[in-house]
């Protein structure tokens, strides 16, 4: 209810990782968001920071995406932001990351074209072994 709902736009930097896991299917990915702005001084478009959020995705949404995404390809990224701190290293630094649990994934089509296939479970995906048929 009061999770931070996030949209990102940006790049796959690893290959997804894919799990069955007794709570169901999980993935996770690197995903690498690098803003754009004009810079008025150079008078040319520049790259900001670029940023790295890890990408879980869970059911379903899962397996479409293990089947469905590779390096390098432009995504559109929705779901909820999760800020960890890592336990402090050696030196005693605190080290934090950004995570994203991911509501719907897409690729980015101001990028490319996609084809989309529909996929028919033909029984629950809670109840054990799932059956898939692409229609």
């Amino acid at each position: 209810m009061y999770d931070t709902q996030v949209t990102l736009v940006g790049y796959v930097a690893t290959q997804v990782d894919y799990k069955d896991t007794v709570n169901g299917p999980s993935a996770r990915f690197r995903f690498a968001v690098t803003p754009r702005y004009y810079d008025r001084r150079k008078e040319a478009w520049t790259d900001g920071p670029t940023s790295f959020y890890t990408v879980w995705a869970r059911r379903s949404l899962a397996v479409n995406l293990a089947g469905s995404v590779s390096v390098g390809e432009p995504l559109v990224v929705h779901g909820r932001l999760r800020v960890r701190e890592d336990p402090p290293d050696g030196d005693g630094d605190r080290r934090f990351g950004a995570e994203i649990d991911a509501a719907a994934i897409g690729h980015d089509l101001n990028r490319g074209t996609a084809a989309f296939r529909r996929v028919v479970r033909t029984d629950h995906p809670l109840m054990g072994t799932q059956k898939a048929a692409v229609v």
